[in-house]
């Protein structure tokens, strides 16, 4: 049985990909450079919002500081609408709360910046829910890197054999996998099961749900 349940936000509780969009696309119209559709930011986002800004740039437009420059200006605009269409998915809250009824822990870890975590999840989900909420630091390597993991369960007093890790995408598998927890890959978000799959998940689920019956 597991006793600390360790999630991903973005894909995986909530549904914030058209807001990323959005702000990624105002980044890019500001600059006059061609924008992408949702579909194609499914595939963008995963890493971190440096990679997502690296990878809607043009070819040609990629150097370091014209990445930073534009995060920049990502950031900016993603600060003052990051929760205008961005929601928990169906069925988040109530599973959320039946674990938390059940004596389980909870974590956030997510490679988003930390700022725009810890305000996301707070706005959507109140206070009392989330044990531990993390964003990426710079000072911890991102998933798939172990590292964050291993800090959550050592400041939470839990081993990795309580632990099941919740993701939507082949990151957050391989982070399972190299922190050494049991893994679920959940279908409703971002990418394909297949992708999920493909990686080595322990387990699919297609509704939250699902995740009671582990």
């Amino acid at each position: 049985m597991y006793t600390f349940y360790l999630f991903d936000l973005d894909g995986t509780l909530i549904n914030s990909l058209e807001d990323l969009t959005d702000a990624a696309n105002w980044m890019l119209s500001q600059a006059g450079f061609p924008t992408h559709s949702l579909e194609e930011y499914r595939y963008f986002v995963g890493n971190g919002v440096y990679k997502l800004v690296e990878r809607c740039l043009p070819e040609g437009h990629r150097k370091a500081e014209e990445v930073l420059a534009h995060k920049a200006i990502f950031d900016a605009r993603y600060e003052a609408h990051c929760m205008d269409k961005t929601r928990p998915y169906p069925g988040i809250m109530e599973v959320l709360i039946e674990l938390k009824a059940r004596g389980a822990g909870l974590g956030v870890l997510s490679n988003k910046s930390d700022d725009f975590v810890q305000k996301i999840t707070e706005g959507l989900f109140g206070d009392g829910i989330f044990d531990v909420i993390r964003g990426q630091k710079d000072s911890v390597p991102k998933k798939p890197a172990p590292d964050a993991v291993w800090k959550i369960l050592e400041e939470q007093g839990i081993s990795r054999g309580e632990t099941l890790f919740i993701g939507d995408s082949n990151v957050d598998i391989l982070t399972a996998k190299n922190a050494g927890l049991p893994s679920a890959g959940v279908s409703w978000g971002f990418r394909p099961e297949e992708e999920l799959i493909s990686a080595g998940a322990d387990f699919l689920i297609r509704k939250p749900s699902e995740l009671l019956q582990l």
